[in-house]
């Protein structure tokens, strides 16, 4: 009996997509792209965009602009040493991204810094592991 069901449920809605009738959104049937259609529909945009918090002294940005395939842009960040490194790009069609990638400002360590405390001696002793401890309740005491 579920069969017949499931098969006459597969013809009905067999039916209603060869009626024609697009009951959704968008195109109804089948497109066809021309190439035509393809040139006036390429991408074409610019963005730029930054934030600068002073607070916590985080300073980053991007920037791109493209038209069809040639894409240019670049972005920069504040990086935990002090420098910006800045990347500018593009993108030409099937050479790929090329990017160029620069630094800013000089590196500078603070004295809490990873880098400085793990040159030298600490005296702090590596943490010791152990297998947990079992304890055993006795039902009749009291909580």
């Amino acid at each position: 009996m579920n069969t017949k069901i499931f098969i006459l449920l597969g013809l009905a809605a067999f039916a209603a997509a060869e009626s024609g009738e697009n009951h959704g959104y968008g195109h109804s049937g089948v497109r066809t792209l021309s190439s035509e259609s393809f040139e006036s529909s390429e991408a074409k945009y610019e963005f730029n965009w930054a934030v600068s918090d002073e607070s916590s002294e985080n300073h980053y940005g991007h920037q791109e602009a493209r038209d069809g395939d040639n894409t240019q842009g670049s972005y920069y960040v504040l990086l935990p040493d002090g420098r910006r490194q800045t990347v500018t790009y593009y993108v030409d069609g099937d050479d790929g991204y090329i990017a160029d990638v620069k630094y800013s400002g000089e590196a500078s360590f603070d004295s809490g810094s990873y880098e400085s405390s793990s040159s030298s001696e600490s005296s702090f002793e590596a943490p010791r592991y152990a297998p947990p401890q079992r304890r055993y309740y006795d039902s009749s005491e009291s909580k």
